[in-house]
């Protein structure tokens, strides 16, 4: 062999090794306020179990579930620093990451729920595209429902309104000034003390799906449910670039795959939840108030005027918007 052969030999050796080390196994550390036992923790689970074996080995998934991480300020800031990778979070905590996280969680943007399908079909795209600009890959994007509001007493009009207390979850910049902007004074609480703030009477008004209210015993508290959509609630896995780069692209395909098939089971499952979860609530007592024609349109007014506002400081991607908003109304007129 030939001293040329012999350096081409060990040069090939030296590549086939870095490239072994690049997409070497990797465990991936995830967070999520999910408590052990719950239909997201099961599912997320079995994803994790899918996608180990899909892929032999090379890519495992530990869980940090229950909020033991801490809030998802603090999750966020761990995958910042790389002491965790991931974490399962909602649109309002990734809203300052991304312009087009809450896209369809603007206020009173959807009219019936069945609408939510076919606009994400169209607009996912634009979600995940952002959050991989923010450094962020998507691994689900998984419809929890739509939020409602509910209160222990009238929530009809605007009269009605004005003397509720309502809990916002802190940093939503978005549900505060919508509030704010209908003539609400909202009152910002992390999500563990919304419970507490419900029995001491610190609020006395929460946003939630039905199945929501229900599984943190908020209903317990609740007489009147408004039937108006206020917004929808998407829940994301999202996994550092730093780390997803670091898996092939075989086996990152196989991974996204794997918790597709989950996040389709946990949506199912939230739909018949929910359905089951009003039905519940009707029985227990709880009125179904019908808003007037015009509260419902004075209820899009604020909204449509809270994002374009919101639009125009840079804080939301208009033209996205406008194309959700151009893509609902052809639907509507059709």
């Amino acid at each position: 062999m030939t001293i040329f052969s012999r350096l081409l030999s060990s040069s090939l050796a030296c590549l086939l090794a870095l490239a072994g080390q690049a997409h070497a196994a990797q465990t991936l550390k995830i967070a999520t306020v999910a408590p052990e036992g719950s239909l997201w923790m099961t599912e997320m689970r079995a994803s994790a179990e899918r996608a180990e074996q899909a892929t032999e080995g090379r890519v495992k998934i530990k869980f940090y579930p229950g909020g033991v991480m801490g809030n998802d300020a603090t999750v966020l800031r761990k995958i910042k620093l790389g002491q965790l990778h991931g974490g399962a979070l909602t649109g309002s905590e990734l809203g300052g990451l991304s312009k087009n996280a809450q896209l369809y969680g603007l206020p009173f943007l959807f009219d019936d729920p069945a609408e939510i399908k076919p606009i994400r079909q169209q607009f996912d795209q634009y979600i995940r595209h952002d959050l991989n600009k923010a450094g962020y890959a998507v691994l689900s994007m998984t419809g929890v429902g739509f939020a409602y509001l509910m209160s222990s007493d009238d929530v009809g009009s605007r009269e009605a309104l004005e003397g509720r207390k309502i809990w916002v979850p802190q940093n939503d910049v978005i549900a505060e000034r919508t509030f704010r902007a209908g003539g609400v004074s909202p009152i910002p609480l992390a999500l563990p003390d919304v419970f507490t703030g419900l029995q001491t009477g610190l609020i006395d008004t929460v946003a939630n799906t039905t199945s929501g209210a229900i599984a943190l015993q908020w209903h317990s508290k609740m007489r009147r449910l408004l039937d108006l959509p206020l917004s929808y609630i998407l829940g994301y896995v999202v996994i550092d670039q730093r780390a997803w780069n670091k898996i092939s692209e075989a086996d990152q395909q196989a991974t996204l795959q794997a918790f597709a098939q989950g996040s389709d089971r946990i949506e199912s499952e939230n739909r018949r939840s929910d359905a089951s979860a009003l039905d519940a609530l009707k029985q227990l007592g709880v009125q179904v108030v019908q808003p007037s024609e015009s509260e419902r349109d004075r209820w899009r007014t604020v909204g449509r005027e809270v994002v374009d506002a919101l639009i125009a400081e840079s804080r939301l991607d208009g033209e996205v918007i406008g194309k959700l908003r151009a893509e609902l109304q052809r639907r509507r007129q059709g």
